[in-house]
């Protein structure tokens, strides 16, 4: 993860402290959190390759949960297995170049996600509103370049966190409060002028949650507006079906991501333990639930697993 390169700066590592006070529970924390992390990446696994040994499924919707798995694996990869060092070994260095990348990745990686959560929200409104004309508009040469859209617009959103950082001078206290390098967290280590790293990352989380929640909201917005005219109860409560599992994920992503952001921010009265516990749940609860969601309100995708998962 030496991805980045300082100078003075780069002397000695940061510290991860994991949570502080409750150092002594570390090792039952990290049941659950290990416990989440491999559901998680079995659920997930399990969608990338019922889908790829499924012709019938690789289409754009079920490519496009293809994407969401990634993300959902790639988002606890980056921050589970040293949280585990942590807990169980108290190996808690980690050199600046390799905070400062872990940083860059998993940010990079959540954008990537919302990125995904907003074509899957086109590809429904495109199902719902115009389902004549679904497969010329909605085909997998499209959803490729949107998803590469997102990829480039993620690198380039998230690229100048890390390089603003580089060019800040470090405290002689370099031990950080949490289980990750999460980027509120590391400003706070410099004992520069850090003014332009936290314009930057505010304006960077309204933009880009401000513009994927309003085309978000656009889609559904005309999703109901077509269901409203439906007559029919029962194409009424079909059409419904076919959004209900993208809602439930879109609300397990966007409100934790919401409520963390406004308590590191404003949350002077919740105490650091509460902040660092539910940023990392957020990191891991999405990831683990996404798949079951997915395979539960999805007949056709959860025909498909069964198949696999049912076979002695």
């Amino acid at each position: 993860m030496e991805a980045f390169n300082f100078t003075h700066s780069d002397a000695s590592p940061f510290i991860l402290t994991g949570i502080p006070g409750l150092e002594a529970a570390h090792v039952w924390i990290s049941i659950p959190f290990s416990m989440f992390y491999i559901i998680g990446l079995l659920g997930n696994f399990m969608i990338l390759f019922t889908v790829g040994r499924e012709q019938t499924l690789q289409k754009p919707m079920y490519l496009l949960l293809c994407m969401l798995a990634l993300t959902d694996i790639a988002t606890p990869t980056f921050v589970v297995p040293k949280a585990l060092c942590i807990f169980w070994f108290s190996l808690k260095d980690i050199t600046m170049s390799g905070c400062l990348t872990q940083m860059f990745f998993l940010h990079a990686v959540s954008l990537m996600h919302s990125a995904v959560l907003v074509t899957m929200a086109f590809d429904r409104y495109v199902a719902v509103c115009e389902p004549l004309r679904y497969s010329t508009i909605v085909t997998n040469v499209r959803i490729a370049k949107i998803v590469l859209v997102g990829l480039i617009r993620a690198v380039l959103f998230i690229l100048p966190l890390p390089l603003l950082l580089s060019r800040q001078p470090f405290c002689s206290n370099r031990f950080i409060p949490h289980m990750h390098c999460e980027h509120t967290a590391v400003v706070k280590m410099s004992c520069g002028d850090i003014s332009a790293n936290r314009t930057y990352g505010l304006v960077l989380f309204v933009i880009v949650n401000g513009v994927d929640l309003t085309l978000i909201a656009l889609s559904y917005g005309h999703i109901i507006r077509a269901v409203l005219r439906i007559s029919s109860k029962a194409a009424h409560q079909k059409t419904l079906n076919t959004c209900t599992a993208h809602v439930c994920v879109m609300l397990m992503y966007y409100t934790p991501s919401l409520f963390s952001y406004r308590t590191q921010g404003f949350g002077q009265d919740i105490t650091p333990q509460v902040h660092i516990i539910l940023a990392d749940l957020y990191l891991l609860v999405p990831p683990m639930l996404n798949p079951i969601i997915y395979g539960v309100k999805t007949k056709e995708l959860r025909d498909k697993m069964g198949k696999y998962t049912c076979k002695s």
